[in-house]
């Protein structure tokens, strides 16, 4: 499994990506005198883009393109080869309030656009998603480290949600509710609420469209805190908004490392903001949560997941390794919220199971992402790499065995081999905290009632997987996971069309599918004396 790419820079990360107390690194100490005339750049020599306008190193506020009020910058670099790849503002509170304040102007105007103004926006918006998609993947697969396959399929994932609100934007249907009195008509309208958005590093484009489309369609602005591991993807998308014609101060995107604390405090607690839609750990969310209590906004949130995969035996096995577990586990190298983190296997088909994918796991070949013979990527940063040796580790020293992998692989770059344990104990800690890697942990089960408690025995509930060929089998499952979504005989779930979202401590409302929903408020207008 070769690291193919070598450094060409010492610069590199150790990251909290999904918590609000990140470390932080700058190029120059802020005591230095070069620290006030520093600009953000880009290491335009390793971007290779046709289009190199879309490579943006300021933050996007009003409709500019600006830089820290302080001229601190966030070093970004490629999770793959170390190689520094730019620079992005460090801002701060006052940067974010100037944000919010040009939200809320814009919105003023933007809430009262038609709907059909607004899907045509999102329409020429998606068509330039499209339209750029090799560069945008790019760009995705050089700060997040993802192959180069997989990022193109995050774009397509991003524009999908672009699509499908634009076609949402003109079905924001209200009602006439009948009334009991005979002089009186009820009639109920929806009218946007306003917005801010905090995403994740793991899909550094659909994390955003998947909220910004909502938005947009229902005629609410942004202020959008990317991850400070990814902020390329995010900037790229607001350049293309621009190109779509969508108004100055609609979109606005405040790049933070050092401040995130006080910058999603003030998206939390302002009064302007009206709405917080949040994805990443469930520390954090209740975090945020709790910030947004000071004046009761909206929240949708997304948080930690740890999702069970069950193998029962009368499922198909081929079908359950390739079409299962090999997508579902390994998928962005582990690094997605619904990746299968416990993988329950009945016993009369344990060994047949384990093998088959261990087979399939032995052959893959990690590297860059730009490689085209790379099937998985790094992980994003050390931390990452820390957390699954921990969990390796712990469940090593607990009786499992490793079956494949189980070690960082060395050289430069945050690689760690795709791994297989078997025999994970119940009390190993990887089936209470959610990996956020390439291991998969294999238990065995005898009964269907064992393995449901066994999978429900966890306080979040995002996504759950079990394959079976037995009809009735399948509704009793999908029916007792206490879970917000369910994969029966797939190990992929995710489209626009969805709805996403979990139960118990993985979040609050939905997105995709209806959730437009999600930005909208109801207002009922009764009309008497009739």
């Amino acid at each position: 499994m070769p690291l193919r790419h070598p450094p060409s820079s010492l610069y590199f990360r150790v990251l909290a990506p999904r918590t609000l107390a990140a470390t932080y690194r700058f190029r120059n100490s802020p005591t230095s005198a070069l620290w006030y005339r520093m600009v953000s750049t880009a290491n335009t020599s390793v971007w290779g883009l046709k289009d190199p306008s879309l490579l943006k190193t300021q933050g996007y506020i009003d409709g500019k393109w600006v830089g820290a009020n302080g001229g601190g910058t966030i070093l970004v670099t490629n999770p793959a080869t170390e190689e520094e790849l730019g620079t992005v503002p460090e801002m701060g509170l006052a940067e974010t309030r100037t944000a919010i304040a040009a939200a809320g102007k814009a919105f003023q105007t933007w809430r009262n656009t038609t709907a059909k103004h607004r899907h045509d926006i999102l329409m020429k918006f998606f068509g330039l998603l499209k339209e750029h998609d090799d560069d945008l993947a790019r760009i995705i697969t050089l700060e997040n480290g993802k192959t180069l396959t997989e990022a193109k399929g995050e774009n397509a994932y991003s524009a999908s949600f672009i699509e499908w609100y634009a076609e949402e934007a003109v079905r924001t249907y209200g009602e006439h509710i009948p009334s009991p009195f005979p002089n009186l008509r009820n009639v109920v309208i929806k009218q946007p609420v306003g917005d801010s958005i905090l995403t994740p590093w793991n899909f550094p484009s659909a994390m955003i469209t998947r909220k910004l489309g909502a938005a947009l369609a229902a005629g609410c602005t942004a202020v959008i805190k990317p991850s400070p591991e990814t902020p390329f993807s995010a900037l790229a998308l607001a350049e293309l908004s621009q190109r779509a014609g969508v108004p100055d101060g609609v979109i606005n995107i405040v790049t933070t490392q050092q401040n995130v604390h006080e910058v999603g405090r003030e998206m939390c607690e302002s009064k302007t903001v009206k709405k917080v839609s949040f994805t990443g750990s469930t520390s954090v969310a209740k975090a945020l949560y709790g910030m947004s209590a000071s004046t009761l906004k909206k929240v949708s949130i997304e948080a930690g997941g740890n999702a069970p995969f069950i193998v029962f035996d009368d499922a198909d096995i081929e079908q359950a390794v390739e079409g299962g577990a090999l997508a579902c586990k390994f998928r962005g190298s582990g690094q997605t919220c619904i990746c299968a983190n416990r993988i329950y296997v009945q016993s009369s088909v344990y060994a047949d199971f384990a093998a088959r994918l261990a087979e399939k796991v032995s052959a893959f070949r990690v590297g860059n992402g730009l490689d085209e013979t790379t099937t998985h990527g790094p992980l994003i940063h050390e931390e990452a790499i820390s957390k699954v040796k921990r969990h390796v580790d712990d469940a090593v020293s607990r009786g499992a065995q490793i079956l494949v992998g189980g070690q960082r692989i060395s050289g430069a770059g945050t690689f760690y081999a795709p791994t297989i344990l078997s025999d994970v104990p119940a009390d190993a800690v990887l089936n209470s905290e959610e990996t956020f890697g390439p291991v998969a942990a294999l238990t065995k089960f005898e009964t269907e009632e064992e393995v449901i408690a066994m999978a429900n025995n966890t306080d979040v509930g995002l996504a759950g997987y079990f394959f079976s060929r037995d009809v009735g089998r399948v509704w009793r499952v999908a029916e007792a996971l206490e879970v917000g979504m369910v994969g029966t005989n797939t190990g992929l779930i995710s489209n626009a069309t969805i709805p996403f979202g979990g139960v118990k401590e993985s979040g609050l409302g939905r997105e995709g599918g209806h959730g437009i929903e999600e930005y909208l408020n109801q207002k009922l207008i009764a009309f008497g004396g009739i």
